[in-house]
Order: C-alpha cells, then sequence, then structure tokens
C-alpha cells in the first residue's frame, strides 16, 4: 500500500490532497513539525527529515510537486496530469513547478525567519522582504485567474491547481489573507470545496488526533 509521512498543513498536503482526489488507498504517517528534530528516528526513513515522503514498495519520493504527477501518471491513468501532445502540457508543468520552486520558496523563508527561529535569531527584515517576493510572485496566478475560472489551465483541475493551490493554502496559514490578491483567494476558497479537498482535511484532521499532535501548523 502506498504509504505517505505528513505534517499537518505542510507541504505534503499536495500529496494527500492528490490521494484523495484520486480515490487511492494509502497509510497515512502524520508527524510532528519539523520531524527531523522532533521525531529523530524519521531520519531513518528519509535522511533529509523533510517531508513529505511517499513509499511505494522500492520508490521513495520526497518531492511534494512530483509526487502528484507520479500518483497521476502511475494510478490514475493520467488523472489530473496532462500529457505531451496536450495544447496546455507545458502551461501543465509550469504551473506544477511553479507552485513549489517560485511560490513555496519565499514562504519557507518568510516562516523560519518570522516564526520558527528562536526569538534571537529572527529577522523580521528579511521575513518581510520574502513575504513580499511571494505575493509579487503571486502575480501570473492573479493574471490568469482574473476572468473568475475554476483553473490554472483551460481544460480543467490538475495537480497544477494543487499544486499553486497549497502555497495560497500556506499563505492563509502564515496570517497573510489580507496580503492575498482577490482572484487569487476566491479561486482557492472554490478549490477547498472539493469533495477532494475536503476528504484530505478529513484525514489529515483524523491522523492528529490518533497521533496526539497539535492542530497548529507551525
Amino acid at each position: 500500500m502506498l504509504q505517505l509521512w505528513h505534517c499537518n498543513d505542510a507541504r505534503s498536503f499536495r500529496a494527500l490532497w492528490a490521494l484523495e482526489e484520486l480515490g487511492l488507498d494509502y497509510e497515512l504517517r502524520m508527524l510532528p513539525f519539523p520531524p527531523r528534530a522532533l521525531r529523530k528516528e524519521y531520519l531513518v526513513e528519509n535522511p533529509l527529515g523533510t517531508i513529505p515522503l511517499l513509499v511505494d514498495g522500492a520508490t521513495r519520493m520526497t518531492e511534494s510537486a512530483a509526487i502528484p504527477h507520479y500518483l497521476s501518471s502511475v494510478y490514475g491513468d493520467g488523472k489530473l496530469a496532462r500529457q505531451p501532445g496536450d495544447a496546455d502540457y507545458g502551461a501543465y508543468l509550469n504551473w506544477l513547478h511553479h507552485g513549489e520552486a517560485t511560490l513555496t520558496f519565499p514562504q519557507t523563508i518568510f516562516l523560519r525567519y518570522a516564526m520558527l527561529e528562536p526569538e534571537e535569531r529572527r529577522q523580521p527584515q528579511v521575513a518581510e522582504d520574502y513575504r513580499k517576493w511571494f505575493l509579487a510572485r503571486l502575480r501570473l496566478a492573479e493574471q490568469t485567474l482574473a476572468d473568475g475560472r475554476d483553473s490554472l489551465l483551460e481544460s480543467g483541475f490538475s495537480n497544477a491547481d494543487i499544486s499553486v493551490g497549497y502555497a495560497v493554502q500556506l499563505a492563509l496559514s502564515l496570517g497573510m489573507r489580507a496580503d492575498l490578491p482577490r482572484h487569487s483567494l476566491a479561486w482557492f476558497e472554490r478549490l477547498a470545496t472539493r469533495p477532494g479537498f475536503v476528504r484530505a482535511k478529513a484525514a489529515q484532521a483524523a491522523g492528529v488526533k490518533a497521533e496526539g499532535l497539535t492542530a497548529q501548523p507551525f
């Protein structure tokens, strides 16, 4: 069975959301955040100490934007993915990686220097610079979504929405609601009503309760 190692509302939520959208069977292994500090035995599973970790037999994956594509391609008959020859294949790949490399990256720097470091090591100016960086990089999605569409691709919902949508979800967790541009926020709020998203949130909550973890994401 597929096994997903996950922290509450962390970037591993992309993989959990994809699992639920595809209706796949899986085992959810919940961890406290950050696992490399609070669950050191996890380093045996993933020497990086990061999440997600998807285990599928001999296959072990740690990249949150790659896992949904893998699941779609291997177990979902291509659902949620796009293939070479599709008109929006290039756009699909671009958004898939944009969500992590362009959007989530500055958020993680903000998170570290605004919230996770001990008080004496926090860097308010660094955190503010990376907050602004994230919001500036959200401009492409905001322009794309300005027509009120429900998905980034004209062909419909895909892993691209999961990848970029999680970045908006993380921004909300980081207290940026008032900063988010209106089309991106409205789009994410529509995504959050999808049955797959709702199921993923429910599975996460059940896992948090079963492990006795805090429901706070960080």
